[in-house]
């Protein structure tokens, strides 16, 4: 298990399993997956100051986690 805050498995738990089935039934899902999955890793970085960013950057890069979540989720819940 990663220790990088906001993981979809820990932000979604009930969900798990259909992620791990969508990630294999759609490209679209896989795509916003592993999407989701490097941007957040790149916040975490930034925010532990192992790729410091300008504040700038960080709030752009936390909107589009946000976004991605969202789109996410609502596949999921749909």
């Amino acid at each position: 298990m990663s220790h990088t805050p906001h993981e979809l498995a820990e932000e979604f738990p009930e969900h798990v399993e259909k992620m791990s089935e969508l990630k294999q039934s759609d490209a679209h899902f896989a795509k916003l997956f592993d999407a989701y999955h490097d941007i957040n890793r790149a916040v975490h970085r930034a925010e532990t100051n192992i790729e410091p960013t300008d504040d700038f950057h960080m709030e752009t890069m936390r909107k589009q986690r946000l976004k991605l979540k969202d789109e996410i989720y609502g596949m999921l819940a749909g």
